[in-house]
């Protein structure tokens, strides 16, 4: 074995030592200490910043409590926020802090602790501020994983749940000494790291898949070949044929949802089966079918099945397969969700008993106006979008694995 894979050992009797699973072999078997978070903290809280007075153009750098739950993760070292509110009537971080909303919906979500890097940086009201000489970096990795729950059950409230400081200062801890903290601290930001660069390069993929399938789609860009003709005018009713077959049997087979984010086996995209008990009767999907939710049309539910081989859904579903002499569904794959198509679905459809539901007018949708290229060209479109799309599928996948393997470390590296 290399030298270099010694240095993380794993201690399976962890419980009986007082150490924790995987820990660097470097600090043997020493006993972490246990000790109250209030012994080795102060605690402070933020200060008031409204969304009013949020300024891209602030001098300020500001965190709000919000963000916590849906920006910031552990470690904050970019901040999101500034604002131009007066300085003095501000609470400003300290590099090292950490923070913790003292407010929120939910107790599981209360329990958010991110630490700050940045001094100067204001901290806005419904904040717990946690000050300590220990590494705040260490100490919000070790309470949003091994305290989470723990935490959680401190806070107090039912429609709003409230965490108070005099509450966190009884959280009991088992600290390593300093510099254990700091190799822990420095690992798992170095995978942190790693992980949002993952996310970057997601993110940067899904953008030129959304440029390249506008400017294809919009012509703005076109492939060189003398044999590509001009784009003939159709009508969507030309290139859908609608299927209507019903399943005869109750799980015949299994039930998928159609959503704007793509098709997912219903049991494994909610929490709960929300099918009625018996889905006789429910319409068959098989694969390269089309299918969209009339009503949810014009907020982009609508997908091309290339996932699944056959399955169920709703009644309530308009499904498809496609005229094959003028397109193919690897073409409309992309196509279809495009923002000009969107556009057309919310004009063919008339709003219903609540916001998000508009009612489509099937015959409006057919008779949708809509460009086709030759086959030929169809198919160089699908195959160009698709090996992005493949990318994206790939790097989501590591992504994954990262963050399983965070969460592995995180739940064996602490006690």
């Amino acid at each position: 074995m290399k030298e270099e894979n010694k240095s993380v050992k794993n201690f399976p009797n962890s419980g009986d030592l007082g150490i924790p699973k995987l820990r660097f072999t470097e600090f043997g078997i020493e006993k972490w200490e246990t000790i109250r978070l209030g012994e080795i903290a102060t605690f402070t809280k933020g200060k008031g910043i409204s969304k009013s007075d949020i300024d891209e153009n602030g001098e300020t750098e500001c965190i709000r409590y919000g963000e916590l739950y849906t920006f910031y993760e552990e470690v904050i070292s970019e901040i999101k926020s500034k604002t131009n509110t007066d300085i003095s009537s501000l609470v400003l971080s300290e590099a090292n802090d950490v923070i913790i909303p003292a407010s929120g919906e939910t107790q599981i979500d209360i329990a958010t602790a991110s630490c700050v890097l940045k001094s100067g940086v204001a901290l806005g009201g419904d904040l717990n501020v946690i000050k300590t000489k220990n590494n705040g970096v260490f100490l919000s990795y070790y309470l949003n994983s091994k305290k989470k729950l723990e935490i959680a059950k401190l806070s107090q409230g039912i429609s709003v749940v409230h965490l108070y400081s005099s509450q966190l200062a009884l959280l009991n801890l088992k600290l390593p000494q300093l510099e254990e903290q700091n190799k822990l601290a420095n690992f798992l930001s170095l995978l942190n790291s790693r992980i949002q660069t993952q996310k970057k390069i997601i993110e940067k993929l899904e953008t030129l898949m959304i440029d390249s399938r506008e400017n294809l789609f919009s012509q703005k860009i076109r492939f060189k070949d003398d044999d590509f003709s001009n784009w003939e005018q159709k009508k969507l009713g030309d290139i859908l044929i609608e299927s209507n077959e019903k399943s005869t049997k109750n799980n015949q087979y299994r039930v998928i949802s159609s959503t704007a984010k793509g098709l997912f086996y219903q049991d494994e995209y909610f929490t709960r089966d929300i099918a009625s008990q018996d889905n006789t009767g429910y319409k068959v999907l098989k694969k390269e079918q089309l299918v969209f939710s009339p009503q949810n049309l014009w907020l982009g539910n609508i997908n091309v099945n290339t996932s699944f081989e056959i399955g169920l859904v709703s009644p309530s579903y308009k499904i498809f397969d496609f005229n094959t002499s003028l397109t193919s569904y690897s073409f409309c794959n992309f196509f279809l969700k495009t923002s000009i198509m969107l556009f057309e679905y919310a004009q063919s459809s008339i709003q219903g008993a609540s916001v998000v539901r508009r009612n489509l007018d099937l015959n409006m949708f057919f008779n949708i106006k809509i460009l086709l290229p030759s086959i030929n060209e169809q198919t160089k479109i699908a195959n160009f979008l698709s090996s992005i799309q493949e990318k994206i599928e790939t790097e989501k996948q590591i992504l994954e694995k990262l963050e399983l393997q965070k969460k592995f470390l995180l739940s064996n590296l602490f006690i």
